[in-house]
């Protein structure tokens, strides 16, 4: 920078708001869209929405500020020891000389890549379906116990408990603790899902924690550990973080709770809208018993022994005359069956009886024997001087062939 652009102590003194307005101008000018890394301290929000924290590392510090319109759009909630990376603009502050960077964006430190390999495995699950919808398990609605998977000395597992107790002190909890940060988190999450499921310790399984960084939610990302969550045969609910924090085990799991309280109340029906639900229902079922009741006895009344004797014959009347009326028509059937029967009878007789040897001899005709018995059908038959015997419809005649 040339040196004559700043004048010489010896030809101008500065007020403290030219030096200020003169730094504020040199800063604010070459240090716009500068990307900064380091630890959150101090960390205040404001009611009105604006962040105001300080940026930090082993040897220096700067203040920042993040407005509200560009805090609305973050995507994890700041809080201090968190690393970050933030893109922004230096600030100077005139009325007390100070200096800060004000954001427009920021992400958790390392989380850009983070985020790129678990959308790399998102697609892997995906692909392979074990986020499909057709796979996921009811939760049911009246568990007697519930198994959770979680740290035994978190947040998450106490406020799962005071809620469970508070909405139905008689299901029953079974805590299988688990790690739930750093390198061995998913072997001990992956062992505890499978002794949930070889002992059958619950009715539904809650695997969580509460919340993190992206870097402290990993495990629940980690392969072994979403596919023991698809291939647990007792539903999960998958409660990890807070509302805005995500894990892949949230996709293959049967229910994703935003919170493990809100797990908490999905798994434990609040005992008194059961009861409440119970009387209601039985309620409704005396009410309608009861109508039904005072129907039938209106109906009863109505039926005196005189008005049930002629109800009776009205309905036995037509009866009865449709069952004379059968018997006679089957009678007339009968004696026309037999008539039939009998005009049939009659033909047949009288063709056999024209067909019979004796109505034929009794016309005139005789039949004609050789003494050996033969029947003599032509002259040929019989020789000259051969005895013949001759029988007319009565008696017989002896006689010689000429």
């Amino acid at each position: 920078m040339d040196r004559d652009f700043f004048p010489q102590p010896e030809q101008m003194v500065y007020s403290v708001s030219d030096l200020t307005s003169l730094i504020k101008d040199t800063l604010e000018n070459s240090f716009t869209g500068i990307c900064l890394e380091g630890e959150i301290s101090g960390f205040r929000p404001n009611s009105s929405g604006h962040l105001y924290f300080t940026l930090k590392d082993e040897n220096a510090q700067i203040s920042a500020v993040m407005f509200r319109g560009k805090a609305s759009a973050l995507t994890f909630i700041p809080r201090d020891g968190m690393k970050v990376r933030c893109t922004g603009t230096i600030s100077v502050y005139a009325p007390r000389g100070s200096y800060q960077i004000i954001i427009s964006k920021m992400e958790i430190a390392g989380e850009g890549e983070i985020l790129q390999l678990l959308e790399q495995r998102k697609r892997k699950f995906a692909e392979e379906g074990l986020f499909d919808a057709a796979h996921k398990k009811k939760i049911p609605v009246l568990s007697r116990t519930i198994a959770v998977i979680t740290s035994p000395t978190g947040a998450a597992l106490r406020d799962i408990l005071q809620i469970t107790k508070r909405r139905n002190p008689s299901v029953n909890v079974n805590i299988l603790p688990a790690i739930v940060q750093g390198n061995d988190a998913a072997p001990s999450i992956v062992r505890q899902i499978k002794a949930a499921n070889d002992f059958k310790l619950g009715d539904v399984l809650i695997v969580g924690r509460g919340g993190g960084s992206i870097e402290d939610l990993l495990p629940f990302s980690d392969e072994s550990v979403v596919r023991a969550v698809y291939e647990s045969k007792i539903p999960v609910i998958s409660a990890v973080g807070h509302e805005i924090d995500w894990a892949l085990c949230d996709y293959a799991a049967d229910y994703r709770a935003p919170t493990p309280s809100a797990a908490a109340e999905v798994s434990v029906p609040q005992l008194s809208d059961l009861l409440n639900d119970l009387n209601g229902y039985k309620n409704e079922m005396l009410l309608t018993i009861n109508s039904k009741v005072e129907r039938m006895k209106m109906m009863i009344k109505t039926f005196d022994p005189e008005h049930l004797e002629t109800r009776f014959r009205s309905i036995e009347g037509p009866l009865m005359m449709r069952l004379d009326n059968a018997k006679t028509a089957l009678r007339e059937n009968i004696a026309d069956k037999i008539k039939d029967i009998r005009q049939h009878l009659r033909e047949c007789t009288g063709i056999l009886e024209g067909a019979s040897p004796a109505t034929i001899l009794a016309r005139g005709y005789s039949m004609v024997k050789t003494a050996d018995g033969q029947i003599v059908r032509k002259a040929q038959d019989v020789s000259s001087g051969e005895k013949l015997e001759i029988y007319p419809a009565q008696g017989k005649i002896t006689a010689t062939a000429d």
